[in-house]
């Protein structure tokens, strides 16, 4: 079989469900597309031989039989939603690159040894309710129902009546599955790291650990004509300076820690006041524990001087502290090794800025990923895109990491 005519086919076919006609898709759990998606996906996979089964919440596995193991289970794929607008590449890659890859495989070397399994994830995005994981944490059994049970989308959907009109349900059971020796997942970059550097494959090492702050910072709002500079206690000047100070050591520590200020919002807001409020945001990520720890403190620290030296009162939240999520050190090596046969040197091995299903699953299983370059580091958006060539290429480095995991 021609792997990049399978996959042209099946990514037509599947950016159709939910999509826009400006390109891109909408997808959202449990909607009208996303129940005409699974269907499909679940139709072609019996049609291409995989035994095909949905557990209580939606997630789809494909299976191909292991011939002398096949009680452990080498598994791929990713999640099946998309954000609004968003593009065809993610999640949806990482499903169909993982059929064509095991089709490949059956076709040219036969039956596995051990057992191969498709897997399209139910959701990952929480794009259309406030919950985000819902496929992989209920495959560990690890999400709870009360967070969703009393929750719902803009048009005042309720999450369980979703859930329920698309034939789905609570999960019933309680039991993880322990046959799964190995979970790799196929993923655009959605960043400019491999275009710049001109590199096709991304083997990853691990997703990054994030701490987001929501911080305010209380000085004293006065009329802006007649309040001297030296007599003011101006929030937005605090916060400029803060911003100033801590990007300034972000870019002296270097790749791969990343700063951002991305949400701000002065009180009164307006032309003639100097602002004596202000509340914004702090996103930090970094994939080594230590330094992350080590940069929070430093934020901390920074923030309170500067509030200090300009008599303001701050409080400082810290409501997500996610540690970095490691992949398996053997898979990575196979993936490494994979992607030198596929491309030779032209690879990166690099951590994972944003998060993904991953970094669910290497809490429980062997996990990795292999990462094919974004254009213009572009995701999310109806934009988004990758090289076929580069795509085919991923797809490669994927059937060779699966052979060499289930051959």
């Amino acid at each position: 079989m021609d792997i990049r005519t399978m996959f042209e086919r099946l990514d037509k076919q599947f950016t159709s469900y939910g999509g826009l006609k400006g390109g891109g898709i909408t997808r959202l759990l449990y909607s009208d597309e996303w129940i005409e998606a699974v269907k499909a996906l679940e139709k072609l996979l019996k049609e291409e031989g995989f035994e095909v089964s949905f557990d209580d919440v939606g997630n789809l596995t494909g299976r191909i039989e292991g011939s002398e193991q096949p009680e452990e289970t080498i598994m791929s794929g990713s999640h099946i939603d998309t954000v609004v607008e968003g593009g065809h590449l993610d999640g949806q890659f990482g499903i169909l690159s993982a059929i064509v890859a095991m089709k490949y495989l059956k076709e040219k070397y036969g039956q596995p040894k051990k057992s191969l399994e498709v897997l399209s994830l139910a959701e990952e995005e929480g794009s259309r309710f406030p919950y985000t994981f819902w496929g992989s944490k209920n495959f560990f059994n690890l999400a709870n129902t009360k967070d969703v049970e009393t929750i719902a989308d803009a048009e005042g959907v309720q999450f369980i009546d979703a859930m329920t009109r698309s034939g789905f349900q609570f999960r019933q059971n309680d039991t993880v599955r322990d046959d799964i020796k190995a979970f790799v997942e196929m993923h655009i970059e959605q960043g400019k790291v491999l275009e710049t550097e001109q590199k096709s494959i991304g083997v990853v090492t691990g997703i990054v650990g994030q701490k987001r702050y929501t911080i305010n910072l209380k000085g004293e709002a006065n009329h802006a004509g007649t309040t001297p500079m030296g007599l003011r206690k101006d929030a937005v000047v605090a916060f400029t300076e803060i911003v100033q100070r801590l990007v300034q050591r972000a870019e002296e520590i270097g790749d791969p820690l990343v700063l951002t200020f991305g949400h701000v919002t002065p009180v009164p807001n307006t032309v003639n006041v100097v602002p004596g409020e202000v509340e914004f945001s702090v996103d930090c990520r970094h994939i080594d524990q230590e330094v992350l720890n080590t940069f929070a403190k430093e934020i901390e620290t920074t923030i309170k001087e500067i509030a200090e030296q300009r008599g303001m009162d701050v409080n400082i939240n810290l409501w997500m502290d996610e540690t970095p999520t490691l992949m398996d050190d053997a898979i990575i090596e196979k993936v490494e090794a994979s992607a030198e046969e596929i491309v030779g040197a032209a690879y990166k091995v690099m951590p994972s800025g944003a998060g993904h299903d991953s970094q669910i699953f290497a809490k429980h299983v062997p996990t990795g990923m292999i990462f094919v370059p974004s254009i213009k580091g572009i995701s999310h958006n109806v934009e988004e895109e990758t090289l076929v060539e580069d795509l085919v290429k991923g797809i490669e480095v994927l059937a060779s990491v699966l052979y060499k995991l289930a051959y």
